[in-house]
C-alpha cells in the first residue's frame, strides 16, 4: 500500500465571509469523518496566495476524485490546478491487463492516482503543473491503450465541471489498435482465433489418432493451432516483460512451449486453446455487465423539439440551453431536466429514479421561483432526461444541459465507481504480490526434482510447468471486480447510485442505520393533523379564520395552515383578514371584521399584555404537545375559538421500508433528530422505530455517530446537505432524492435517486448478495487452486489442470453476473 498523499489543493471559497466560514467548516466536517483521510485543514490566504485546503488522505481508499465532489457539495471549488480524466478505452480485456497498465501510469510523474479497469475504463487524477490530458492520452497509446468510438456521438472532446477538471468519457477520436477488441473480426477477434486453435487441435489430434497420414501433418496443425492460441497471449506477454512482469500470459507461453519441447504437441496446443478461450469468454462476459451501464448512457433521446423565434424546431439535446421550452408528445422520452409549464400527464422516471409507478406531473404555480430554486421543486413539477412521458402533451423549461442533466451525472458517477477497488480486491491484490512469488519458487524447486528423485528431466519439467499452470490467479483476479462491477450496475438500474466497491460492500456488513428524521422519514413539510375548537365554536369557522390569518404570512407553518387549512373548508368562503403583523418568533395577529386577531404559540399568551389562556384551552394545548404535536392558538378578541395542532407527517413508505429492513436482519435502527424528545418519540412510534433520540445540534449528530460506529459498521441516511457531517463520520453516508440534488449526489457514498426510502431495503439486499457472491467466489478461485496444486506434484497433466483453472475463471465470472439479475426477495 502506498504512503497516504498529503495534497495542497488550491480551493475557491465564497467572497460572502460569513458564507465563506460556513462553507469552510462544512468542508472539513464532510472530509475529516471518513475512511481513507487522516486530516484535513484549510491554510488561509497570504502573500497574494488563495487559501489551500490541505488533505492527508489513503489514495487506495480515497480518491481525489471524491474530495472534489465533496469540495463542490461544501459551495466551493477546485481551481484548475488538477485534472481529472475518466477515459473509455480499448486494450484493457481482463483485469491482470488493467492491474499493469494501473501501476505503469502510476509511475508517470504528475499523476496522483491512477486505476485501470477490466471492463475498458481508466481514471486519472493528475497534476497540470507537471503533466497533461495529451501527454498521458500519448503515454496510453504506447502501451497500447486507445480511445474507445464513443456509442453516441458527444458534444466536444471535453467538457469543464466546475473547478477546472477536465472529464472525457467516451470522446474524440477513436483509435484502433488491433487489441483484444480490435482486428479484422472486430471485438470478436480474440473469440474466432480461439475457436480456431480448437478446431485445428481436434483436426490434428482426429488425424494423429485415427488416420494413417505423414507424421508432419498434424504436427504442422498442432503449429498452426499455437499460431492461433497464441497470438493474443504471446502480445499480452511479451508487453508485460517489456515491464519486467512475469504474469500468468508468460507462465502459460512456457508451459506450452516446454510441452512442445517435449513433443507434447496435443497438450501444449490444449493449453493455448483453453487459456484463449477462457480469455475470450471472459471479455464477453464482463462486456455484459460493462454493457448494462452503458445502456443508461442511451437512455435519453437524441433530439428534442424546441419552441424557438416563434415556431417548434427539432435540435440535438447537447444544443439545448437552460431556459429553452421544450415540447414532449405523449409516450416519448423527455429530452432533458427541468419543470413543468404547460399539461398535466403521468411519467415513468423508472429509469433514473427506479421507482415502479409513474409519478403524475402538473405546471408550477410559481415559474419565477421555480427558476430560482430548481433544485427545490417538488416531484410533481420537475422532470428528468431519459424519463418516459405519458398519455399527456407538455412543455417543460429546460434547467440543466445535457451534460448536467441527472442521467449524465449517473452515468458519470457509475463509471467511476467502477474504477474504485473494494476493501476485498485490495487485499486479494496484495495476497496475490505474495502468491506468484511463492508459485515461482515452488516452481523453481519442482524443476531441479530429478537431483533429488530418480526421474528424467522431462517429467521434472513437466511437472513444473503443470504447478505454474495450476496455481496462477486468474479466477482470483477477476473474482471480486467482476462481482462488483455487476452489483454498481444492477443498483443503478434499480435507481440506487453506490459510489465504488468500498461503499457496495459496506453497506452489506452494516450492523444499525440512523435516519434524519424531517425529510427522510416525515415529508419535510408539516401538516395539520388536529383542530381543536373551544366550546360554542364550529370547527370549520376557527379553520376558517386562521386560513384567512394565515394566508398572509410566508412563515413555514403559516404556510402549512393555509394549505391544508383550505383544502379542509372546500368551497367554503373566507372572511377578509388585513393589517397583517409579525410578532417575530411567537405569532401573528391581523384585523377580521374590525376585531383583532392573534395567532401564536401558546408562550405568548399571558405575557407582554396578552391575556391568558383559558384553562380548558391551556388543558387541550397540554394533550396536543404530549402526543408530538406543534400547536398554534387562535383567539379573536378577548376569545379563545381553539387550538391547531401540527405535525411533520412521516412518509407513506417509510414504515414499510422499516419492516422489510429488519426482515433483512437489520436489527438496530435508530432515528436522531433535532426536534424536542417527545415529537421524535412520536415519529418513532409511527414508523416502526425501536430508538427516537432528539433534541440534538448537528455537532450532536455527528458524536451521536461517533458513538454508533465504536459499537459498529453504521449508515446514516440523511438529505446530503444539513446532514453531511454526520452521513462523513458514518460508514456509509445515504443521500434521499438525490436525482434533484446536486450535493446530494456529490456528497453521499450511496445515493437513493428518488426522493423514497423503499429503495433502501433493495441497496442493502443487493449489497449482501454481493459480498455472498465475492466470498463464493474467492472460496471457488483459491479452493481450486488448493486442488490443483498437489494435484498436479502428483502427477496430474497440464491438460485438465488447464481444463479446471480456466473453468474456474469462468464460473466465477458468470456467478457474479447472476448480480445484473438480483430481485430483492432472493
Amino acid at each position: 500500500m502506498r504512503a497516504t498523499l498529503r495534497l495542497d489543493i488550491p480551493v475557491v471559497l465564497p467572497e460572502v465571509p460569513d458564507a465563506a466560514d460556513a462553507c469552510v467548516a462544512r468542508l472539513i466536517a464532510s472530509l475529516e469523518g471518513r475512511d481513507g483521510i487522516a486530516e484535513a485543514h484549510v491554510v488561509p490566504p497570504q502573500d497574494g496566495r488563495e487559501a489551500q485546503l490541505c488533505v492527508h488522505y489513503d489514495p487506495n481508499t480515497f480518491s481525489l476524485a471524491r474530495i472534489s465532489d465533496l469540495v463542490k457539495g461544501a459551495g466551493a471549488r477546485i481551481t484548475g490546478q488538477f485534472g481529472h480524466l475518466l477515459w473509455e478505452v480499448d486494450g484493457i480485456g481482463h483485469e491482470r491487463r488493467a492491474r499493469s497498465v494501473t501501476e505503469q501510469l502510476e509511475r508517470v510523474g504528475g499523476v496522483l492516482e491512477a486505476e485501470a479497469s477490466s471492463a475498458g475504463l481508466v481514471r486519472i487524477e493528475f497534476d497540470r503543473n507537471r503533466t497533461s490530458a495529451e501527454a498521458l492520452q500519448e503515454y496510453l497509446n504506447r502501451l497500447g491503450v486507445g480511445h474507445r468510438e464513443p456509442a453516441r456521438p458527444a458534444p466536444s472532446k471535453k467538457h469543464d465541471h466546475r473547478g477546472g477538471q477536465d472529464h472525457v468519457h467516451a470522446e474524440g477520436e477513436a483509435h484502433d489498435h488491433g487489441h483484444a477488441h480490435g482486428g479484422i473480426f472486430g471485438p470478436n477477434t480474440e473469440l474466432v482465433f480461439a475457436l480456431a486453435c480448437g478446431a485445428l487441435l481436434g483436426i490434428g489430434f482426429a488425424i494423429e489418432k485415427l488416420i494413417a497420414a505423414p507424421a508432419w501433418l498434424p504436427v504442422a496443425l498442432f503449429f498452426g493451432a499455437y499460431y492461433c492460441g497464441g497470438f493474443f497471449t504471446l502480445r499480452e506477454a511479451i508487453g508485460n516483460l517489456k515491464r519486467k512482469r512475469f504474469e500468468i500470459d508468460t507462465l502459460m507461453l512456457v508451459a506450452a512451449a516446454g510441452a512442445a519441447a517435449l513433443g507434447a504437441w496435443a497438450e501444449g496446443a490444449l493449453l493455448l486453446f483453453l487459456f484463449s478461450l477462457g480469455h475470450a469468454l471472459e471479455h464477453y462476459a464482463m462486456g455484459r455487465a460493462k454493457r448494462a451501464i452503458e445502456a443508461l448512457a442511451e437512455l435519453a433521446p437524441e433530439t428534442a423539439l424546441v419552441s424557438r423565434d416563434g415556431k417548434l424546431q427539432g435540435l440535438p439535446v447537447e444544443a439545448l440551453l437552460v431556459g429553452d421550452v421544450v415540447t414532449v408528445r405523449p409516450d416519448e422520452r423527455i429530452a432533458a431536466d427541468g419543470f413543468v409549464l404547460k399539461g398535466t400527464t403521468s411519467v415513468n422516471q423508472a429509469p433514473v429514479t427506479g421507482e415502479s409507478m409513474p409519478v403524475d406531473k402538473r405546471p408550477v404555480m410559481d415559474e419565477a421561483q421555480a427558476r430560482a430554486n430548481p433544485d427545490r421543486l417538488e416531484a410533481a413539477y420537475r422532470v428528468f432526461a431519459g424519463t418516459i412521458n405519458g398519455g399527456g402533451l407538455i412543455e417543460i423549461e429546460v434547467t440543466r444541459k445535457s451534460t448536467d442533466s441527472a442521467l449524465a451525472k449517473v452515468v458519470k458517477l457509475v463509471s467511476e465507481a467502477e474504477t474504485q477497488k473494494s476493501p476485498t480486491q485490495r487485499f486479494t491484490d496484495r495476497f496475490e504480490r505474495i502468491f506468484v512469488s511463492a508459485v515461482l519458487g515452488l516452481a523453481v524447486l519442482l524443476l531441479f526434482a530429478w537431483v533429488v528423485i530418480d526421474e528424467p528431466f522431462r517429467d521434472s519439467f513437466y511437472r513444473a510447468m503443470a504447478v505454474l499452470v495450476a496455481a496462477s490467479p486468474c479466477a482470483l483476479a477477476i473474482a471480486t471486480p467482476s462481482a462488483v462491477l455487476s452489483g454498481v450496475a444492477r443498483a443503478a438500474r434499480g435507481g440506487v447510485l453506490i459510489k465504488g466497491g468500498g461503499p457496495l460492500e459496506n453497506l452489506g456488513s452494516l450492523t444499525a442505520i440512523a435516519f434524519d428524521k424531517t425529510g427522510t422519514l416525515t415529508e419535510g413539510r408539516p401538516r395539520i393533523t388536529d383542530v381543536v375548537p373551544a366550546d360554542g365554536v364550529d370547527g370549520q369557522a376557527l379553520l376558517a379564520i386562521a386560513v384567512a390569518v394565515e394566508k398572509l404570512s410566508d412563515h413555514p407553518l403559516a404556510r402549512a395552515i393555509a394549505r391544508d387549512g383550505a383544502e379542509r373548508l372546500g368551497e367554503r368562503a373566507l372572511p377578509v383578514a388585513s393589517d397583517l403583523a409579525s410578532l417575530t418568533g411567537r405569532g401573528v395577529t391581523a384585523t377580521i371584521d374590525g376585531e383583532r386577531v392573534t395567532i401564536g404559540k401558546a408562550e405568548m399568551f399571558g405575557a407582554d399584555g396578552i391575556a391568558p389562556l383559558s384553562g380548558a384551552m391551556a388543558k387541550a394545548i397540554e394533550k396536543l404537545r404530549a402526543e408530538g404535536r406543534t400547536t398554534m392558538v387562535v383567539r379573536q378578541g378577548e376569545r379563545d375559538l381553539g387550538a391547531i395542532g401540527l405535525m411533520d407527517t412521516p412518509r407513506k413508505a417509510a414504515k414499510d421500508a422499516l419492516a422489510r429492513l429488519r426482515a433483512l436482519g437489520m436489527t438496530r435502527m435508530i432515528m436522531i433528530s433535532g426536534d424536542n424528545q417527545r415529537v421524535a418519540e412520536t415519529i418513532a412510534d409511527e414508523v416502526g422505530i425501536d430508538e427516537a433520540w432528539g433534541d440534538l445540534m448537528p455537532d450532536d449528530k455527528v458524536g451521536a455517530i461517533r458513538k454508533l460506529r465504536n459499537q459498529g459498521s453504521v449508515a446514516m441516511v440523511g438529505d446530503g446537505v444539513n446532514d453531511a457531517p454526520a452521513m462523513a463520520n458514518a460508514t456509509v453516508g445515504i443521500a434521499m432524492g438525490a436525482a434533484g440534488s446536486d450535493v446530494a449526489l456529490e456528497t453521499a457514498d450511496v445515493a437513493l435517486m428518488a426522493d423514497d426510502l423503499a429503495h433502501l431495503p433493495f441497496a442493502v439486499g443487493l449489497s449482501r448478495g454481493t459480498r455472498r457472491i465475492i466470498r463464493q467466489n474467492l472460496f471457488v478461485s483459491l479452493g481450486v487452486v488448493a486442488l490443483l496444486v498437489p494435484a498436479t506434484i502428483l502427477g496430474l497433466g497440464i491438460g485438465p489442470a488447464v481444463a479446471a483453472h480456466e473453468g474456474s475463471t469462468l464460473l466465477v465470472v458468470f456467478n457474479a453476473l447472476r448480480l445484473l439479475a438480483y430481485r430483492e426477495q432472493e
